[in-house]
């Protein structure tokens, strides 16, 4: 059930209905609660006035019914509340693995779009409609703030970390896209547009002259620009991890004595290249380098897309 909130922007996406609907009903709880509290004010204010200087009320004995019902209705209300909201919360935030991929990177005071085939684009962003689409973000600067107000959809950007957004766009249009959090001086230019296709117009536009190469052989270059290879590719000078299929699989971490295991993400490979010492796989010895200054965050993105890639070769032999 979609329901139209009064001054809201246009439904666009599988998520409108559902926040719009979450909020109607706040609104209409909102409403409620008010004019019913106000009218029994004024009832209480008239009813129980005082008629005269001297009257003396009679005394108010407590009510075990009244008590329960003020607090298990009202605790009950919210509750329902918090699970409803959760549940929207969890299925925004949490993009399913089908999903089309696309890479973010936020800088002031532009956003830069790189699709997994190698399409760029600057403050404009082209999708199909009816498939749901994944956004990893990063920032080279300040914080930012992934907002699509058609789409009901809003992220944080933050220095130093990957932030993960989906959605799936229901009908053909041009939306805004902004950043809604302030991030320096020309903050309110740091707008564009979300650009939604039919899926047969969408591959013609990805065909379109000027592609170039995909993110994954961009980062198969630089990994090799930057020595990886020479250690990460079977070397026989350096005992280093080996790539191939690691991405999506525990990788056992040293932990003083004890070895604990974390997910190979696009957090976890981020955090390796740039301080690998701070999560040394077990059995190995803490020579890498650290890259941290040297990459930019859209070369760390291109040589993600390249270990997951050759995490998916491994996968399907």
């Amino acid at each position: 059930m979609q329901v139209s909130v009064p001054f809201s922007p246009e439904q666009a996406s599988t998520f409108s209905g559902q926040v719009d609907t979450l909020y109607g009903f706040l609104w209409a709880m909102t409403i409620f609660f008010g004019v019913v509290i106000s009218l029994l004010i004024l009832y209480f204010a008239v009813k129980y006035r005082r008629r005269s200087h001297d009257e003396i009320p009679r005394p108010v004995e407590g009510s075990m019914r009244l008590e329960v019902a003020w607090t298990v209705t009202p605790f009950l209300v919210t509750m329902g509340l918090f699970v409803w909201a959760s549940g929207i919360y969890y299925n925004i935030y949490r993009a399913p693995r089908e999903a089309l991929e696309i890479y973010v990177v936020a800088k002031q005071w532009m956003w830069k779009m790189q699709h997994v085939d190698g399409k760029r684009e600057i403050n404009e962003l082209h999708v199909p409609v009816g498939r749901k689409v994944k956004l990893t973000m990063t920032t080279e600067d300040v914080i930012h703030s992934f907002y699509v107000p058609a789409f009901r959809i809003k992220m944080d950007v933050v220095p130093g970390k990957y932030s993960t957004l989906w959605f799936e766009a229901t009908k053909p249009g041009r939306y805004h896209l902004f950043c809604a959090e302030y991030c320096g001086t020309n903050h309110s230019t740091m707008r564009g547009w979300v650009q939604v296709m039919e899926p047969v117009e969408f591959q013609q536009w990805l065909s379109q002259a000027g592609t170039g190469p995909s993110m994954a052989e961009q980062g198969e270059r630089l990994f090799v620009q930057y020595h990886c290879a020479g250690c990460h590719r079977g070397s026989q000078i350096v005992h280093a991890p080996q790539l191939e299929g690691v991405y999506g699989r525990p990788v056992p971490i040293q932990q003083g004595r004890d070895v604990q295991f974390t997910l190979a993400d696009e957090r976890y490979i981020r955090d390796s290249i740039l301080r690998p010492k701070q999560e040394v796989v077990a059995g190995y010895e803490p020579v890498m380098p650290s890259f941290e200054g040297q990459i930019s965050e859209q070369d760390l993105l291109r040589i993600i897309a390249y270990i997951k890639s050759i995490g998916a070769k491994e996968a399907t032999r």
